[in-house]
């Protein structure tokens, strides 16, 4: 059966078998015949404030969901704002599609010479992406969309682009409806692992005395939080975590390992005497698995289970690689485990376990004890752990900002799975913003706050327009120290070491006099700002101001941004950060 269709009409219809129902991005009359077509489908389009905010946006309804990320980007300047959000949703390694319109063919690629609004946008976004391609010609918009959905569910998720000429995606002609279901030219399942590889890594956890468990983001893509957990439970075994893996197990269970207790993590992956390392690529924020962070690859030998073959002992040897899907990986090793299992090194990786659940609780409390700071201001501990006492368990809470998103991590236990968001790979200041909203999105029934910094608020504050127009109830608490904490310290350190140290010896005290240039930022009031946008407004002072505050939050039903006075001295002094200066340089 035949129809009239846009070339944005069978790009809808192809979305709509791939179970897609939220594109985010900004409308434009050169990809008209997408947008338009969008209703007929039943997808939604949630329209942010810039480009960048749209990759952001579907990056984190991907994280979320589990599902595809679709974002929209008009022809050279749109194209051109997305590209940031691009760089940083490929590094974290979320499942994004970005669509983009582009001049009308016959002056495009190659340019013509003088075309308006146009670059080589494919060019641009290929080496930053999965896969980047052009349809010059409606009847090749199917195929090539195929093509970059085959890549966007193949190996490790990633962004993938089709560019489409505004002529094509816009004009209508007859078109064969049976556009194809994803299985016919996509895998639609997992990739499972070879059987007798799962028999050999079972046997090896089966013989370990302290098993040790290492889950990357690859355990969230895979939707396997809760075979990870019972493999865990089932091997008594530790769960440490990259920084992109962060939430794949709750940690209030006693087999966690929290990424915030450093030196505790660094402690287990030594005396673990095997080690299972899940879709994670054991990068430089995992110190490239290597000593003295990690034991010696001949004391802890390695299994790595990773769908990308390319990652497979890349940067730590190991004795197993598995190229196979993570949760399938889990369901068969518990199978197998069941098997032969007797229980004999039970009692030793039980105790192991109470050794470290007791060295977490006394870290906790070390670490607790920058609550009591006495400095002008909130002090930036109490930010994240009074907003967690506040905001229900099920929270989805959003990190952004350089030490602001610091002092978060240490400061919030994550009492559910897949409930952190934050640009763990790519550190990229003002993403939460859109993060945020593209949460809130994805699960509307749950609370989603956005601890941020004044100064990545400062870099897409119009974002919280878009969450008063499409009434999404997001929670954005600003960190206001007025600086640019994370540089200020560092150069502080740099130009006067000793006198900046002292300062901190006698009470969180800012820098000396002169050892900062260029980091101070002028005041403003992020509470009255969100609400000339129609959102709620606080500002706190103190500390006890601010459980009332957020309390008044949820009862607005509303975004609201909470300003929040911190003390600049203190903020400066996150915990964590010789290590994460140290993690910069290679290991021994």
């Amino acid at each position: 059966m035949a129809r009239k269709l846009s070339g944005g009409g069978i790009i809808a219809r192809m979305l709509a078998a791939e179970d897609v129902d939220t594109v985010f991005g900004i409308i434009d009359g050169t990809y008209y015949g997408l947008y338009a077509s969008l209703p007929d489908v039943a997808i939604r389009l949630i329209s942010p404030r810039h480009e960048t905010s749209a990759a952001h946006m579907a990056g984190s309804y991907a994280r979320v969901t589990g599902r595809l990320g679709v974002c929209i980007a008009s022809n050279g300047p749109g194209v051109a704002n997305v590209l940031p959000g691009v760089a940083a949703e490929q590094a974290e390694g979320n499942r994004v599609l970005l669509i983009t319109s582009s001049r009308r063919h016959g002056i495009t690629y190659p340019d013509r010479g003088g075309t308006y609004q146009y670059f080589d946008q494919v060019a641009v976004t290929r080496p930053m992406t999965r896969w980047a391609g052009h349809a010059a010609t409606r009847d090749r918009i199917p195929e090539l969309l195929r093509r970059a959905l085959r890549a966007a569910y193949d190996g490790r998720p990633g962004v993938v682009h089709l560019d489409v000429p505004e002529d094509v995606i816009n004009g209508v002609a007859e078109v064969d409806l049976d556009l194809g279901a994803p299985a016919t030219y996509r895998r639609t399942g997992p990739l499972p692992p070879d059987p007798g590889a799962i028999e050999e890594l079972a046997g090896r956890l089966a013989a370990a005395d302290r098993p040790l468990i290492h889950a990357g983001s690859g355990v969230l893509h895979a939707g396997a939080e809760a075979e990870l957990e019972a493999v865990a439970e089932q091997l008594h075994a530790a769960v440490t975590t990259s920084w992109g893996g962060r939430g794949v197990l709750r940690e209030t269970s006693s087999h966690a390992v929290p990424m915030v207790h450093v030196d505790l993590v660094d402690r287990v992956r030594n005396e673990a005497d095997v080690a299972l390392v899940l879709g994670s690529r054991l990068g430089e924020t995992d110190w490239w698995g290597r000593p003295p962070n990690w034991a010696p690859a001949d004391r802890l030998p390695t299994v790595q289970v990773d769908l990308d073959a390319q990652v497979l002992g890349a940067n730590r040897p190991v004795v197993q690689a598995i190229q196979a899907d993570v949760g399938s990986t889990l369901r068969a090793l518990r199978t197998a485990l069941a098997a032969i299992d007797d229980g004999r090194r039970t009692a030793a990786r039980r105790a192991w376990l109470t050794e470290l659940v007791e060295a977490r609780r006394r870290d906790r409390a070390r670490l607790d004890e920058a609550r009591r700071g006495t400095g002008e201001g909130v002090h930036p501990a109490v930010v994240p752990a009074t907003a967690q006492e506040v905001l229900p368990d099920d929270t989805l809470w959003v990190l952004d900002g350089g030490n602001t998103a610091v002092w978060s991590h240490f400061h919030l236990e994550l009492r559910q799975p897949r409930s952190i968001l934050t640009t763990f790979k790519f550190g990229m200041l003002g993403a939460g913003m859109a993060q945020a909203i593209g949460a809130q999105v994805a699960a509307p029934d749950r609370p989603v706050c956005c601890l941020t910094g004044d100064g990545a608020f400062g870099m897409h504050p119009q974002e919280v327009e878009t969450a008063v127009r499409h009434q999404l109830p997001v929670i954005y608490v600003v960190f206001a120290d007025r600086q640019w904490g994370m540089v200020k310290m560092s150069q502080a350190i740099a130009s006067r070491p000793v006198r900046t140290v002292a300062r901190k010896l006698v009470g969180d005290r800012p820098p000396p006099d002169g050892s900062t240039i260029y980091a101070d930022l002028a005041p403003i009031d992020h509470a009255a700002l969100a609400r000339s946008m129609g959102a709620h407004g606080e500002r706190v002072g103190s500390a006890d101001e601010l459980a009332p505050a957020l309390r008044r939050c949820l009862d607005a039903g509303r975004p609201s941004v909470v300003h929040v006075e911190v003390d600049a001295g203190a903020h400066l002094w996150a915990p964590g950060l010789r290590a994460f200066k140290k993690m910069h340089e290679e290991p021994s």
